[in-house]
């Protein structure tokens, strides 16, 4: 048997019908960007996050770097932020002249470790990006109450944690802005990539939707610097409206998986995650192995396909090395990029799927 690591062509299959639907009323519409379908999409994603405000932009780092901007962040300014997350974060950091200020992850659920926000904070920080990591919602209670003791902005990264939850309000309700990518892995995906910042504070909300096009006031009239072209367009938005109705059937789905795996693989010689109801959505399921090559092969040969998320640290990466201010060690981070790999999980495996892949780590790791 064959697992592939992320089966998009089976997962939007299953909607073939009101994708179709969604391509022909964008064409009969005849309005592209910025029209019907995003107004909508932006007012319905807003009301099942809790917040007051959408604006759809062209990605999710975009989301990023445009949040910034909107916090006025720029050169000389420093952020928060973790370094085992894929460089999103670096990248928005580094796009708006600010320097990164890298914070050690917590052991257990490998999210943003609020004792090392605090003891990382340097003269000169004026936000933290906070990243719900894998799908799991960061410790938002002690985070937010070092940035508030500090006096700064929150910009939650969202990018893997579409519907997480803690105590009832999802991630990107909690901070200054959230920010999302709907690249096509994500829980909830397009059919290309696209992005959005949700906020409550109405000013920001203008602004942002100024910065995604050109920092127009009014057509053709740039008042505000920054800005550029970012926008999320008419066929992506419809078609996430659309998907947004499924993402809790998904992502219950996704967890159902993420406990199997979990249950069936503890005590062997890896870490397994552990699977809270609401707070882990499970965008990726994350064992991490001291023989990760080996694991990967064994599965490979077993044809279950892996993927490790992410192996370098932002501040390793070369392009980041050229550009910091200082030397960065943090040991959770390295231990997590060094043995972290991840099985396949999502909504459309089927339960003879799952059995499989199982039964390759777990004859993998018992023939070792």
């Amino acid at each position: 048997m064959q697992v592939v690591f992320q089966d998009l062509k089976r997962h939007n299959l299953t909607l073939r019908d009101k994708l179709q639907g969604c391509l022909n009323r964008v064409l009969e519409s005849g309005w592209y960007l910025c029209g019907e379908e995003l107004t909508a999409f932006e007012q319905a994603f807003a009301r099942f996050l809790g917040v007051s405000h959408c604006v759809g932009v062209g990605n999710g780092t975009d989301a990023l770097e445009l949040a910034l901007r909107c916090l006025d962040v720029r050169a000389g300014d420093r952020v928060a932020t973790v370094a085992n997350a894929g460089m999103y974060a670096t990248t928005a950091i580094l796009n708006v002249g600010a320097q990164p200020v890298y914070v050690d992850v917590d052991r257990t659920a490998l999210t943003m470790c609020p004792e090392s926000l605090e003891r990382s904070l340097m003269p000169g920080t004026k936000a933290v990006i906070v990243t719900h990591l894998y799908g799991r919602a960061a410790a938002l209670d002690e985070i937010l109450e070092v940035a508030r003791r500090a006096g700064l902005y929150v910009i939650e990264d969202c990018a893997q944690a579409h519907g997480a939850r803690l105590r009832g309000k999802c991630v990107g309700a909690w901070g200054t802005v959230g920010c999302f990518s709907f690249y096509p892995t994500k829980n909830l995906g397009a059919l290309g990539d696209g992005g959005a910042i949700v906020t409550s504070e109405a000013e920001l909300a203008d602004k942002l939707r100024c910065l995604r096009q050109y920092g127009w006031r009014t057509k053709y009239h740039a008042e505000i610097r920054g800005g550029r072209n970012s926008r999320l367009d008419e066929l992506q938005a419809a078609v996430l409206r659309t998907k947004l109705t499924h993402l809790e059937c998904w992502n219950a789905r996704r967890r159902a998986i993420a406990r199997s795996y979990s249950q069936a693989l503890s005590g062997l010689s890896l870490i397994v995650p552990d699977v809270p109801e609401e707070s882990y959505v499970a965008h990726l399921y994350i064992l991490r192995c001291l023989r990760r090559d080996a694991l990967r092969e064994a599965l490979a040969r077993c044809g279950v396909m892996t993927d490790v998320h992410f192996p370098v640290p932002d501040y390793r990466q070369r392009s980041v090395c050229q550009v910091l201010d200082r030397s960065w060690q943090l040991p959770v981070t390295e231990e997590s990029c060094d043995t972290v790999v991840s099985l396949p999980c999502y909504p459309e495996l089927s339960d003879q799927e799952i059995k499989h892949v199982i039964g390759a780590v777990r004859a993998a790791l018992q023939g070792s």
